[in-house]
Formats: structure tokens, C-alpha cells, sequence
């Protein structure tokens, strides 16, 4: 989904986006915060890998319906 999204971005609209980034949040915080993100992503993927046949919530909802 990444990959999909920055191909429509050209260098531009990245230099834009980071300046943007600088700005509203500063130098010093932005390393803060893209470490919590990364964190968020692992354990959203360990999440996926401790259940990969979890049912979809509409499955759950239909299955809890019968």
C-alpha cells in the first residue's frame, strides 16, 4: 500500500511533506516519533503472525449472528 501511494509523489511533494514535518513538530522530535511508529508496525505485523487465519470482522459478526 506504501509502494502505491509514493509513486504518485514526486520529489516535490516529498520535500513539501518533510519541511511540513519540520515545522509542526521539530528536529528533535521527529526521530521520538518515527520510532514509536515503527514499533506500532512490529507489533502489528506479530499480531498477524500469532493468528493468520483470524476471521475478517464481518465474518466474526455473521458467525456470532447463527
Amino acid at each position: 500500500m506504501v509502494d502505491s501511494v509514493l509513486l504518485f509523489l514526486g520529489a516535490q511533494e516529498i520535500i513539501l511533506i518533510v519541511l511540513a514535518l519540520l515545522l509542526l513538530f521539530g528536529g528533535r522530535k521527529i526521530p521520538e516519533l518515527m520510532r514509536g511508529m515503527g514499533r506500532g508496525i512490529r507489533e502489528f505485523k506479530e499480531g498477524q503472525k500469532e493468528n493468520p487465519k483470524a476471521e475478517s470482522p464481518k465474518e466474526e459478526l455473521e458467525s456470532n449472528k447463527q
